[in-house]
């Protein structure tokens, strides 16, 4: 991490072959982070803006709708941006389209939520260009009520999932993959993610704990992935579906007035199921079976084999 004046030059290569550096001096750099509410200005040099925003800095060309982005390699005295350069996508950020999500998640999953990965791997190029249309741009993203920033990061949470089993399928587990949910797969706009930041930095802190019963692990004991696309004007139904739906599931839990064998979600993050009360005051909001405030709990073994 760095607090200090850097000096450092810009490879930018213009339409993937002319290099030209740019150099820009005295530029002052906050600590580096990989998360950053939004992209900060840091130069214009010769008509081109460099923004970095976390791990990464962007060249903006003049009227021009893409950004070259690449991530940061620090020195002691210097930052070189050279590493992984890429063009993406600047265009205007709006509340996301699902409809290719939905498309595919209508076709490969059943209403159970077994998913066929055979078949997806036939659509995997659609799936990733689906992940490639959900650009990040958090200043447009601030002006999105909460029901469309979670409807969006549930879908790229479940989209992602998917696309990982697919880079390494046939596979037995999501657990056969070395460290899932920690692999840097994906650019969203400006940043680089994993699944473990979507759940627990982004998806967690809206304070909605149905989340856990909406986003899929690619296992069998996950709650079952929703054979739709979740949207902003169907979230509360689909959360409150997808609740109830794993609740009665006796498979993942077995619920009776006065002993609970529960799915490890619940111990796991039970922090977040107590927000407004108990765990069982949760469980009863959302379960057909009245259960008993002294009942007792314990939890079932978890089965990480690929939901198909």
């Amino acid at each position: 991490m760095i607090r200090s004046i850097l000096l450092f030059s810009v490879l930018f290569f213009a339409c993937g072959t002319n290099k030209n550096v740019i150099e820009a001096s005295e530029l002052t750099t906050k600590e580096i982070t990989q998360q950053i509410e939004a992209p900060r200005l840091l130069k214009s040099v010769d008509s081109l803006t460099i923004v970095q925003k976390g791990d990464f800095l962007f060249v903006k060309k003049p009227n021009d709708s893409t950004i070259l982005a690449g991530e940061l390699t620090v020195k002691s005295d210097s930052v070189t941006f050279i590493k992984n350069a890429k063009f993406t996508s600047s265009k205007p950020f709006v509340a996301s389209n699902h409809n290719s999500w939905n498309t595919l998640l209508q076709k490969h999953v059943t209403k159970d939520g077994v998913v066929n990965y055979k078949g997806f791997k036939k659509d995997h190029a659609q799936l990733q260009s689906y992940i490639s249309s959900l650009s990040d741009d958090s200043d447009s993203h601030k002006t999105w009520s909460k029901e469309d920033k979670l409807a969006y990061w549930i879908n790229v949470y479940n989209a992602l999932t998917v696309d990982l089993i697919l880079r390494n399928y046939p596979i037995k587990s999501i657990k056969d993959i070395k460290k899932p949910w920690n692999q840097r797969l994906w650019m969203i706009g400006y940043l680089r993610q994993n699944l473990n930041d979507i759940e627990h930095k982004i998806l967690r802190k809206m304070g909605e704990p149905r989340i856990h019963f909406a986003i899929n692990c690619a296992s069998f004991s996950c709650p079952p992935l929703l054979n739709e696309a979740f949207t902003a004007e169907k979230l509360e139904s689909q959360l409150t579906q997808v609740t109830k739906a794993f609740l009665a599931d006796s498979k993942r839990n077995t619920i009776t007035p006065n002993k609970l064998e529960l799915s490890k979600i619940f111990k796991w993050f039970s922090k977040d199921f107590k927000q407004n009360g108990s765990l069982i005051d949760f469980l009863n909001r959302y379960s057909d079976i009245k259960i008993n405030a002294n009942a007792k709990k314990s939890y079932k073994d978890y089965n990480w084999n690929l939901n198909e």
